[in-house]
Parts: structure tokens; sequence; C-alpha cells
């Protein structure tokens, strides 16, 4: 465990000198304030608090740009030290692939967890500074939001992993990275999208789109954070789609931390056979 640690601190170090935890976190930060306070305006139309407008808004944010942030770091993480040799010096030591493997994914995450804390925290703070007198069950949405954002930002450092893993350059997997990323946040949602409509519900039963919604990380988060609360369904206007769809947050959970396991796994398989 402490050379898994002593790695993990390395990753950190690593980012801090590369600037990557200063511009992930400035990032966070700038546009969740941006939509702190440019985007509670609608609150008193919809009824609905300003914590949970932010929510909203902070979730829909995430999907795009926690997972983009999530696989620029962590795509050469492996074939980038195999590149530079420094892969090769660091298995000289007696430390095990998959504690190097591990290691990393614990620094990197941390550098991610720190930017998302952060930068919603910022954001958190500024609606305190307004005194919009919000409520219990909106701060409980809103950190609800906010560790669920680090863990989707977990799943996609693992399937950075695994890109890594596999790659034999740092220029391909940067195409594969952003490809997944693509089709993880964009091209998933409108097929799944046409598929629906033309299938106009004959053969498209609610258990085989739950399980297409599982498919797909950044759906089971967008579900996760919409099913959390009434006043933030109906303020995002999905009430009924969300009503529609049969998972529970503990599935929608379980879903993310399979997500997590599962390229994890087969990364250490890659890394164990890959030649250096």
């Amino acid at each position: 465990m402490k050379t898994i640690l002593l790695l993990s601190a390395k990753e950190v170090r690593e980012g801090l000198r590369n600037r990557w935890v200063i511009a992930a976190t400035g990032l966070l930060a700038a546009l969740a304030l941006t939509l702190v306070f440019l985007g509670s305006a609608p609150a008193g139309t919809v009824g609905a608090s300003a914590l949970d407008v932010v929510v909203i808004s902070l979730a829909s944010l995430t999907i795009f740009v926690v997972p983009l942030i999530a696989l620029l770091i962590s795509h050469d993480a492996i074939v980038g030290e195999i590149e530079r040799g420094t892969m090769t010096l660091l298995l000289s030591y007696p430390v095990r692939r998959r504690q190097v493997l591990l290691g990393k994914f614990l620094g990197h995450l941390a550098i991610l967890a720190f930017a998302t804390c952060v930068g919603y925290g910022l954001a958190a703070l500024a609606l305190v500074a307004t005194d919009m007198g919000i409520g219990g069950q909106s701060w409980t949405a809103f950190a609800m939001m906010t560790a669920s954002s680090v863990l989707l930002g977990a799943v996609f450092v693992a399937i950075g992993y695994l890109v890594s893993a596999l790659a034999r350059d740092r220029g391909t997997a940067a195409g594969i990275a952003i490809g997944i990323w693509l089709v993880f946040v964009v091209i998933y949602d409108m097929a799944l999208l046409g598929i629906l409509v033309a299938d106009q519900g004959h053969h498209v039963s609610g258990g085989a789109l739950n399980a297409l919604l599982l498919f797909n990380p950044t759906d089971a988060y967008r579900i996760l954070n919409l099913s959390g609360s009434t006043e933030i369904a109906a303020a995002s206007g999905m009430a009924g789609s969300v009503q529609s769809v049969a998972l529970a947050p503990a599935a929608l959970i379980a879903a993310l931390v399979a997500w997590v396991a599962g390229p994890m796994a087969l990364a250490a398989l890659a890394f164990s056979r890959r030649e250096l």
C-alpha cells in the first residue's frame, strides 16, 4: 500500500509541474461560477431554488467537461512513459505492474477530485454569499452531484488507462481517447434517440431501455442526478423521462462503479502482457 501511495503522490507532483491541477481547477471553477451567476436567474419562474437550477446546469456541464479532462490526463499514462523510457526505469525497482497502474490511477483521480470539489465548491460558496435561503434537500442534491461527478471522472480515467495500455504510441492513444469522448458524450445519445423515435415503442421495452442507458456512464450519471430530487427533475423539464426509467440510485451508482472496475481490470491485464 505504501508503494501505491508513493506512486500516487508522484503523479500528483507531476500534475502540479505540468499545470494540470491548476488548469483543470481553474476551468471548472470559472464555468461553475459563470453558471451560478447567469444560470440561477430563471429559478423563480420554474419554481425551483437557485441551487436546483445550478445542479441541473453543472450536471450538464460535467457530462461534457469532466470526461474530456479525465481522458486528457490519463490517455498517455502508460504508453507515454513507455515511449519516454521511464516505465522501464520504474519497473526496475521492486514494484509490480499492478501497483504502478493503481498508484497512477489514484494520483490522477486525486487531481480530478481536487479540481471538481474546489471548482464546484467555489460555486456553492458564491450561492451561500448571496443568501438565497436554500433548503437542505437542494444541498443534498448538490453534494450528490459533486460526488457523482468525481465518480464519472474515475470512469473515464479508467477508460483512459485501458486505451493507454493497448495503444502503441501516444498519438494513437490521443485519437482513440477523443473518439471515445465523442461516442459516449455525443453520438451514443443521438443514436439512442433515433432508435427510440423510429421504434415508436413497438420493440424497445422499458427493460431494454434501462440496459441501453446503463451502457453509457454519462447517461447513468445524468439520471442519477435528475432522479435525486423531484424539484430538480421538474425544473430540468425531464420529470416524465426520469419517472419512465426504472433505475434506482443504487443501481446507477453500481453501474458507474462497474464502469471503473471493468476498464481497470482490462487495463491491468493488457499492461501485464505488454512488452516494454
